[in-house]
């Protein structure tokens, strides 16, 4: 089979044709086998490319597993295989899940409670990229944040995978919805998406612009925080919080990690959660399966979709990359196995 094989640290966005690119098309890798009753190969239709995935393989991301490995974490496919002991599966079945490694490949083996059926009308290729981001923006705002309806919830970095997710699960949860991104065509995507308010960072500043948005609405601040960006928007943005808001620390995009002042969190009765979703997979399994399931049970119905802006052959994995770390991506960048790909929008 084909797989993306990292052989050491370094730029996932070198050309792979570079003997100095980390990452290599390996044609004729192994193709896993079922090593118990219960596990299932499935043949991968698509894959998201999720900016831990660009970290990884820089060897700057909090796990850091042994060379060479497959990286790449939620997928989408038909299963291919299933052991004598599988239940819930059947050859041919449309299923998604996500993995700790080894998703940029054409099959992956998991187990078979780690798979789900992807619903009757739902996009296979879209459910590739639902697991991660999808994942993280539900965890953090339903499990940890308890989002609720009526309160006012600032997105930071709005437009990227886990931001679409973000501002969609909190417009399904009835929360007043705040959106930053930069540039216009990230605008109107998010307007579309039916957003309260968008700030638009070329040519406003955040304060300001929120300010004036919540005093319209006669609102008194923003209950919720979600950011995957940190740095100088963070600290732009806590002056926006309401007294008991949730602040969720998702990633720091812009390079910078924030510090948070505590005599401020205490005096304003804030709570910061740190939200590491691979982790609720050692630590809280059923949380994660449960978030799944119901971000299935909200794409079938409409309520969420997965906005792909790139898709890629894996042997442009690079261009893929590159596409997240110049954050060209309006939403998800994916590679496709068996269909024509494109480098331009879908």
């Amino acid at each position: 089979m084909e797989a993306l094989l990292c052989r050491k640290l370094g730029d996932p966005t070198v050309s792979l044709e570079d003997n100095s690119s980390p990452i290599i098309i390996s044609k004729n890798h192994p193709i896993p086998q079922l090593k118990s009753p219960t596990d299932v190969r499935v043949r991968i239709k698509a894959t998201s490319l999720n900016f831990a995935n660009y970290l990884q393989i820089l060897g700057k991301y909090q796990e850091k597993p042994t060379l060479p490995f497959i990286s790449g974490s939620d997928f989408s496919g038909y299963v291919d295989s299933v052991g004598p002991k599988v239940s819930n599966f059947k050859v041919g079945d449309p299923v998604c899940s996500f993995a700790a490694l080894g998703s940029f490949a054409e099959f992956i083996v998991v187990d078979q409670n780690q798979l789900f059926r992807v619903p009757e009308g739902c996009d296979l290729v879209a459910t590739g990229a639902l697991a991660v981001a999808s994942g993280t923006s539900h965890v953090a705002l339903v499990h940890r944040a308890q989002l609720s309806s009526g309160q006012v919830l600032l997105v930071l970095g709005a437009a990227g995978g886990v931001g679409l997710a973000a501002v969609q699960i909190g417009k399904a949860c009835g929360a007043v919805v705040i959106a930053v991104a930069r540039g216009s065509e990230k605008v109107q995507l998010l307007k579309s998406l039916g957003v309260d308010h968008v700030v638009d960072l070329t040519i406003e500043n955040v304060t300001q612009s929120v300010k004036e948005f919540l005093k319209t609405r006669k609102l008194k601040g923003v209950d919720v925080l979600y950011d995957p960006v940190g740095g100088k928007l963070n600290r732009e943005s806590l002056k926006l919080l309401n007294w008991g808001a949730n602040i969720l620390i998702i990633g720091f995009a812009s390079g910078e990690i924030p510090v948070i002042p505590v005599n401020i969190a205490l005096v304003k009765n804030w709570t910061v959660h740190g939200l590491y979703w691979g982790s609720y997979k050692i630590h809280r399994p059923r949380v994660l399966e449960d978030s799944l399931k119901e971000l299935l049970s909200w794409l079938s119905k409409g309520l969420i979709s997965i906005h792909i802006s790139h898709s890629y052959r894996l042997s442009e994995a690079n261009l893929a990359f590159s596409a997240i770390r110049d954050r060209k991506a309006i939403g998800k960048v994916m590679i496709v196995f068996d269909e024509k790909s494109t480098r331009s929008k879908l």
